[in-house]
């Protein structure tokens, strides 16, 4: 199935897109370029010792895994974009809507896939 992508600017969503990429490739990177030596985390004999570095490590860990998942939706995108499928959706392959894709141009999957996917899944009983 072929999407309606006849009234968005493909080029500036490309863009927009590399941009992104970049960006976010420089972030991630940046992330995860080890520590100089001596910084090193530690955790002090006094309650608080080392608590912000700790808080700021898992904070970048968060951080740097949002990112990664942001990395892999636009270098999909950009894929689509190259395969002539962009504005398709990977999951059930109908047209994701224009105004999606204006919002978010990195959008692989339609609304409800979207939302399916973000769905919880119940925790497993043991």
């Amino acid at each position: 199935m072929t999407s309606r992508t006849d009234d968005l600017d493909l080029t500036a969503i490309r863009r927009v897109l590399e941009d992104r990429r970049d960006g976010s490739r420089e972030r991630v990177s940046g992330l995860a370029r080890t520590p100089e030596r001596g910084s090193g985390l530690g955790f002090g004999k006094r309650i608080g010792d080392g608590t912000i570095e700790a808080v700021s490590r898992l904070t970048d860990i968060g951080v740097g895994s949002t990112l990664e998942r942001g990395l892999a939706r636009t270098e999909r995108a950009l894929t689509k974009l190259d395969e002539g499928t962009y504005g398709v959706c990977d999951t059930c392959g109908a047209a994701i809507p224009a105004p999606r894709l204006r919002a978010m141009p990195d959008s692989v999957h339609c609304l409800a896939c979207a939302a399916a996917e973000r769905t919880p899944r119940p925790a497993r009983r043991r």
